[in-house]
C-alpha cells in the first residue's frame, strides 16, 4: 500500500515525469499573480503575512538553539529586522541524523508523497514567498513571484521527479533463483533497502535564495537524507518560510520535523566547519568561485553540488532580424540588473560588423544601436524600475563604478541611477555596456556580476567562435548564444557548444531570452564546464544522494 499523499499527488507526479521524459512545456503552478488562480485575497493575505515576520523573531523550535540572529538589509531600503534562531550546528548535525530512521522507514513512496505535499503547501504560500524573495534580493514584483515562488517550486519538483524515478528503479524484495541441474535450485530471498547518505547542506545565495536551492534541497530529501538550509546572510527569510513549512507538514505526517533545519551563520568559518562535518555527506551550493572551489577542495567526506561564477557569451555574426535582435538583447542585459548567473556579459562581434535585414553595421554601429534599445527600453521609469529591480550588494554597486569610469574599457553606455517612486531608498541602477578589442582579456574574461557588459571586437565569425570556447573552456558559462543567418556558422558554433559542454542558444528574437531557463524542459548547467559541475536536473544530480543495502537468505 502506497503512502496517502503519494496517491493525493500522484497526477502531478505523472505529469512531471512526462515532462522529463518529452521535455515540452508544462507545470502545475500557476506563475501569474491572478485573483481567478489564487483567490481574490491572496495578494493582500500574502503581503500582510510577510509584513507580520518584520521587527519580530522568527520561531523555528530548533534543537541547540544559542541566541537569535539575523541582519538582512533589504535592497529597497525596507526595514526588515527579522531575527533568527542561531543554533549548534553540531546539534542541527544529530538531529538531522536521527530524523533520518523515521525518514527511511516511510519509503520512497511516503518520501515522494511528503515531498510533493510540500511543494503544494508551498505553492499557497507564493504571495507570501513572493514579497520575501523581493525584499531580500532586490528583485522586482512579478520575477519575484514568478522565479521566488512558481519556477522554484518547478525546479524543486523535478527534483523529486527524478529522485522518484531513480529510486523506483530499484525493487524492494526478489526471490533468485539458479538452476543446479540434477541438484535442487538454490534459492535466496534479497531485500533491497534504499538508504540516503547522510546529512545534506544546501548553501543559499543572495540573489535567488528559492530557485537555486530548492533543486538540491528536494534532490536530498526525496533521497532519504536530512537537510541543513544554510541561507545567504541577506536573504534568510524565504529560507526560514521554506523551512517552517517543512517541518510542519512533517510533524503532520509523523515524522520528526529536526530532518530539515535552518542554519543561521554569519561567519564564513562556521559554514565551512559545518560544511566539512563528517556527517555532513552533501553539499549544494551557489555563489562565488572563492569559496565554491574551497568547499569542492575540503569537504572530502561529502559529494559537492557547485554552481559557481563564468562568463556567459553571445556570438553575433549576422541577423535577419536586426530591431528584434536588439530588443531581445535589451531585455536581457537589463533583467534583474544583469544579476542572475545566466545573463550575457562578453558580446562578441566581428571587427568588420555584421550584415542585417536593415544592410550592413559596422562594429561601431552595433554597439551604439545596442546602447540605444537598451535606452528605449529602460525609456519609461516604470518599466525600468519593474525589470531593473535594485542592486543586490555593495560589491555590485562597485564594479558598476569601476566600469562606469572607463578603467575596463571604451564606454558605449554609461549606468545611470534611477529613482523608485515606491521605495526611496533602493539602488536602482541601468546596465552599462563597453566596448573593448579581444586582446583585453583582463576586462571582460572575468565574472563581473551585475549589470556589466562588453561589446568585445575579433577578428572574424571564425575568432568569434573561437573565442566563445575558450571562455567556456577556461573560465565556464552557463549559457551561449549566437545570431547568424548562416547554417555553416550555426554548425560551427553548434559543434563549439558540445565541445565546451554548455547550452546554446541561437537567434533568439521573441519572448524568450538566453538567460531564462524552464524547469522539466531545459537542463540548467552541464557540469560539463567550470560554471557548475552538476545540472538542475538530471539523474546524476540526484542518483548518488542514496544507497542501496541489500540483505539476503536462503529460502
Amino acid at each position: 500500500m502506497t503512502h496517502p499523499l503519494f496517491e493525493k499527488h500522484r497526477a502531478t507526479l505523472d505529469g512531471a515525469l512526462q515532462a522529463i521524459a518529452t521535455r515540452g512545456y508544462w507545470s502545475p503552478y500557476n506563475e501569474m499573480p491572478s485573483p481567478k488562480v489564487y483567490g481574490e485575497t491572496a495578494a493582500a493575505d500574502g503581503k500582510a503575512a510577510f509584513e507580520a515576520h518584520l521587527g519580530k523573531p522568527f520561531e523555528l523550535n530548533q534543537p541547540g538553539q544559542t541566541g537569535w540572529g539575523g541582519r538582512e538589509r533589504s535592497p529597497y531600503g525596507v526595514a526588515l529586522d527579522v531575527r533568527y534562531p542561531v543554533c549548534d550546528p553540531d546539534a542541527l548535525v544529530a538531529a538531522g541524523q536521527a530524523a533520518m530512521k523515521g525518514w527511511q522507514a516511510v519509503g520512497a513512496a511516503g518520501r515522494t508523497g511528503i515531498c510533493l505535499e510540500i511543494l503544494d503547501r508551498l505553492y499557497r504560500q507564493s504571495f507570501e514567498m513572493g514579497h520575501a524573495v523581493m525584499m531580500t534580493t532586490g528583485q522586482g514584483w512579478m520575477m519575484a513571484f514568478q522565479a521566488g515562488a512558481a519556477h522554484a517550486l518547478d525546479r524543486g519538483l523535478e527534483a523529486v521527479a527524478y529522485a522518484w524515478r531513480e529510486q523506483s528503479f530499484v525493487p524492494a524484495v526478489t526471490v533468485w533463483e539458479k538452476p543446479q541441474g540434477k541438484n535442487p535450485a538454490l534459492v535466496m530471498k534479497k531485500h533491497y533497502e534504499i538508504v540516503g547518505r547522510g546529512v545534506g547542506l544546501v548553501i543559499g545565495c543572495g540573489t535567488f535564495p528559492t530557485w537555486n536551492t530548492y533543486p538540491g534541497l528536494f534532490a536530498a530529501l526525496a533521497t532519504g537524507n536530512a537537510v541543513i538550509a544554510k541561507p545567504h546572510s541577506n536573504a534568510i527569510l524565504p529560507a526560514a518560510l521554506t523551512v517552517r513549512t517543512i517541518r510542519a507538514v512533517l510533524a503532520e505526517n509523523g515524522i520528526d520535523p529536526n530532518l530539515v533545519t535552518l542554519c543561521v551563520a554569519e561567519q564564513r568559518s562556521a559554514t565551512q566547519a559545518l560544511a566539512t562535518h563528517p556527517g555532513v555527506k552533501s553539499v549544494d551550493f551557489t555563489g562565488s568561485n572563492v569559496f565554491g572551489q574551497w568547499l569542492l577542495a575540503n569537504c572530502k567526506q561529502a559529494q559537492v553540488y557547485a554552481e559557481l561564477a563564468g562568463v556567459n557569451n553571445i556570438v553575433i555574426e549576422s541577423t535577419n532580424a536586426y530591431k528584434a535582435m536588439l530588443g531581445n538583447l535589451a531585455f536581457t542585459l537589463s533583467l534583474y540588473s544583469g544579476q542572475m548567473c545566466t545573463t550575457t556579459q562578453a558580446i562578441i562581434v566581428p571587427a568588420g560588423g555584421i550584415e542585417t535585414d536593415e544592410g550592413h553595421k559596422s562594429f561601431d554601429e552595433v554597439c551604439a544601436d545596442l546602447a540605444a534599445a537598451v535606452q528605449k527600453f529602460l525609456g519609461k521609469p516604470e518599466v525600468a524600475c519593474a525589470v531593473l529591480g535594485a542592486i543586490q550588494s555593495s560589491a555590485t554597486a562597485e564594479r558598476v563604478e569601476l566600469a562606469n569610469s572607463g578603467a575596463l574599457g571604451r564606454v558605449v553606455l554609461a549606468s545611470q541611477k534611477l529613482a523608485n517612486p515606491e521605495f526611496p531608498g533602493a539602488d536602482v541602477r541601468t546596465p552599462v555596456l563597453l566596448a573593448v578589442d579581444a586582446t583585453d582579456e583582463a576586462a571582460y574574461m572575468e565574472e563581473r556580476f551585475g549589470p556589466i557588459s562588453f561589446v568585445v571586437k575579433v577578428a572574424d565569425a571564425q575568432a568569434a567562435i573561437a573565442l566563445s570556447e575558450r571562455i567556456v573552456n577556461t573560465h565556464g558559462a552557463l549559457t551561449v548564444g549566437l545570431y547568424s543567418t548562416k547554417p555553416e556558422v550555426i554548425d560551427a558554433m553548434t559543434e563549439a557548444s558540445w565541445r565546451g559542454k554548455v547550452a546554446l542558444s541561437i537567434n533568439l528574437t521573441g519572448g524568450v531570452f538566453v538567460n531564462q531557463s524552464a524547469a522539466f524542459s531545459d537542463y540548467h548547467g552541464t557540469g560539463g564546464n567550470p560554471a557548475a559541475n552538476a545540472s538542475y536536473c538530471d539523474s546524476a544530480f540526484v542518483a548518488n544522494r542514496f544507497r542501496v543495502v541489500q540483505r539476503r537468505f536462503h529460502v
